[in-house]
């Protein structure tokens, strides 16, 4: 009987010595479903996309891409930061900064012939042709996006900061009539 116990406990027994079983995914069913759901969507995303026959121009664009990445825009967003940290007091959240900067810059990244204004009329074309969207309005639509962006988390910044000058004061004043009831 005691070997039973033991060996029960080594299996990681729970409770009256019934086995407990281990999950072999660490995390909860609901992050699994969408992990699952995200994989399908890029299977089918990358189905559609080399269906049109032009996969050497998609792989020469992931390749490119990857590379543009890794030796010049990292790099140069990476000093970015660090110039970021640098000036900014050691108390400042950074992040207020960086998420707006990183979707602004990921948009353009992604949008870049349109909101430079392709001297080509055939992306233009081709964009008005897809979406039934006018194709020369990316920049002034981007630079929008961006100040957006930025003023909306400038104005979170505020309430954060806001709340906790509200705190300390509550705290403040709670401790100095805790001392005046004390009769220091």
């Amino acid at each position: 009987m005691r070997e039973r116990l033991v060996r029960g406990r080594a299996r990681g027994a729970g409770a009256g010595g019934a086995p407990r079983r281990r999950p072999r995914y660490g995390e909860g069913p609901l992050h699994l479903l969408l992990m699952l759901a995200s994989f399908a969507l890029a299977g089918y995303a990358g189905v559609r996309l080399l269906a049109g026959g032009q996969w050497p121009l998609v792989l020469a664009w992931f390749a490119g891409a990857a590379l543009l990445h890794d030796l010049v825009l990292l790099p140069l967003y990476a000093a970015a930061d660090r110039v970021l940290v640098r000036c900014l007091p050691k108390r400042a959240r950074t992040g207020y900064v960086r998420v707006p900067a990183a979707v602004s810059g990921l948009l353009l990244l992604v949008w870049f012939p349109l909101i430079a204004g392709s001297t080509d009329p055939a992306w233009v074309a081709h964009y008005e042709a897809t979406t039934g969207l006018p194709g020369g309005e990316f920049l002034a639509r981007w630079l929008l996006l961006t100040t957006g962006l930025f003023a909306l988390s400038a104005l979170w910044l505020l309430c954060r900061t806001g709340q906790r000058r509200l705190r300390a004061a509550s705290r403040r004043r709670s401790e100095t009539k805790q001392r005046s009831a004390d009769g220091g």
